[in-house]
């Protein structure tokens, strides 16, 4: 009998400081820093009002192994919880707040990635373009959800996991050859026709000649006749080879194109004024197809 009464004691006073406070903060958030320890999490959540007891907190985060498991980021609580449900959420990374839609085009640059995440309370551009300054190729373009304070690092590692997912092992010529072929040709089959003069050219040794490098090298969309004198060793003009990175982030089918040449006899193309590749065997045709759809 006496030990039945100890029983059901305990159980209420644990329940009593496992349960929400009175005063629960419903309708506010906490943060969770990264690297931050269990004690100074129990200290944390006490003071802001969102459990009775820190060390109760800290016991049954221990009891029931979740100590280490706490994912670190910014929560939000709509209505009092228990400790039970606190830790759960904090296990299981269930901040409640609504993922935000950022669609990264194929064939943008890092610079212009960037920029699309400019309303994120974490995010810092100049440490975005720091950190990505060898990663252009490889922020794989996609429609990610992301929270609104998801920090740049975590932003980084999203897009290049998604590469190693959807693209595989690439090397990095087909990466640097994708990115000319994603801003050279929209057209899924010319694609692969370019892929298959762009590597006839290397091959033969000729210049590359790609109009595409222009915008990355000078940041100005319209190419002037001037440009293609521009000593940058992306001038596939004045340089022969591929350039030395690449000059966007391609998608899954430009990546697709260079890893797939078609084989033609085509040395030449063109896009007309029409939004149409053209292809031509010889200069002189490739001459009359300038003539024909450019003037």
């Amino acid at each position: 009998m006496i030990a039945a009464i100890i029983f059901f004691v305990l159980a209420g006073f644990s329940g009593f400081f496992l349960s929400a406070p009175k005063n629960f903060p419903s309708g506010a958030a906490i943060v969770i820093e990264k690297g931050t320890g269990l004690a100074e999490i129990s200290d944390k959540l006490k003071k802001e009002g969102f459990i009775k007891n820190k060390y109760a907190f800290a016991l049954y985060a221990r009891v029931f192994n979740k100590s280490k498991k706490i994912k670190y980021g910014k929560y939000l609580f709509n209505e009092p919880v228990s400790i039970f449900s606190l830790l759960s959420r904090f296990t299981k990374g269930e901040f409640g707040f609504k993922p935000v839609k950022v669609t990264v085009a194929e064939g943008l640059t890092a610079k212009k990635i960037s920029e699309l995440f400019g309303d994120f309370e974490n995010f810092d551009k100049e440490e975005f373009l720091e950190k990505t300054v060898n990663m252009e190729g490889y922020l794989f373009p996609d429609t990610y959800l992301f929270l609104l304070f998801a920090e740049t690092e975590q932003i980084i590692g999203t897009m290049t996991d998604n590469f190693k997912k959807k693209a595989g092992d690439v090397g990095k010529d087909i990466v640097i050859m994708a990115s000319l072929i994603e801003k050279e040709v929209p057209d899924s089959d010319d694609r692969k026709i370019v892929s298959g003069i762009l590597w006839k050219r290397l091959k033969l040794g000729m210049a590359l000649q790609v109009d595409a490098v222009f915008p990355y090298i000078t940041g100005k969309q319209k190419v002037l006749l001037e440009d293609l004198k521009i000593d940058s060793p992306y001038n596939t003009y004045l340089h022969k080879g591929l350039p030395p990175g690449p000059i966007s982030n391609p998608g899954l089918d430009a990546i697709e194109a260079a890893k797939n040449p078609k084989e033609t006899p085509y040395l030449y193309y063109l896009s007309g004024k029409d939004g149409k590749t053209r292809f031509a065997k010889t200069f002189s045709e490739h001459l009359r197809n300038k003539e024909k759809y450019l003037q």
